[in-house]
């Protein structure tokens, strides 16, 4: 008997009395880590508007080009986001998908997430393109999804070198330039002032 069979028996022998690290799957499924990354999901607000306001920045991010937006208005009579736009079409094709998380990493608005949801297998390729339906959040349900997970909370005793302000997006504080919503007042009116002294002093 060859060393090369002794070596390769004692390796089996060695875990012949180990638990098997594998599962019966579909009978039992592992549970999976917070950060797993598995299908798309669109948020909503608590009050019931879309998280997502059409900006494609989760589309320009995909390096496999597997996310396709089309943008629509807003209007006071159909109001669908919190912005000016929200996205009338949202589709993702998962057989481009390479899960990487540059999307939700690109949202300004935590509207799309990777959540745990990983049976995907169709028989058909159409099948694996999800559409906005199928990725919002049900009406009545609101949820950040993993960005609790992923993102790091700065330390409680961190001040803010920016005004906040509340209730500009989902509810908790935010730095208000960081929205587009500054309220720090402009450097114009001073710079018109210096203009006008400056006028002055040539009359003079």
């Amino acid at each position: 008997m060859s060393f090369d069979i002794i070596k390769g028996m004692a390796t089996t022998i060695k875990n012949v009395g180990r638990k098997p690290t594998t599962i019966s799957y579909p009978e039992e499924e592992r549970e999976l880590p917070a950060r797993f990354r598995g299908r798309h999901v669109l948020h909503r607000y608590e009050n019931g508007l879309e998280r997502c306001v059409g900006c494609y920045l989760c589309a320009g991010a995909c390096p496999a080009d597997a996310i396709y937006i089309e943008a629509e208005e807003n209007t006071e009579e159909k109001r669908v986001s919190a912005g000016e736009r929200h996205a009338r079409v949202f589709d993702v094709n998962m057989l481009r998908c390479i899960f990487c998380g540059y999307c939700q990493a690109a949202c300004p608005t935590g509207a799309i997430t990777l959540e745990q949801e990983y049976k995907l297998a169709s028989f058909y390729a159409d099948e694996m393109v999800y559409h906005k339906e199928q990725l919002l959040e049900p009406a009545g349900q609101s949820t950040t999804g993993s960005n609790d997970v992923w993102a790091e909370q700065p330390p409680s005793e961190a001040a803010q070198p920016v005004p906040q302000s509340s209730q500009l997006f989902d509810g908790s504080q935010a730095s208000a330039a960081a929205v587009g919503l500054g309220n720090l007042p402009t450097e114009r009116p001073n710079l018109l002032i210096n203009a006008e002294q400056d006028e002055d002093r040539r009359k003079l």
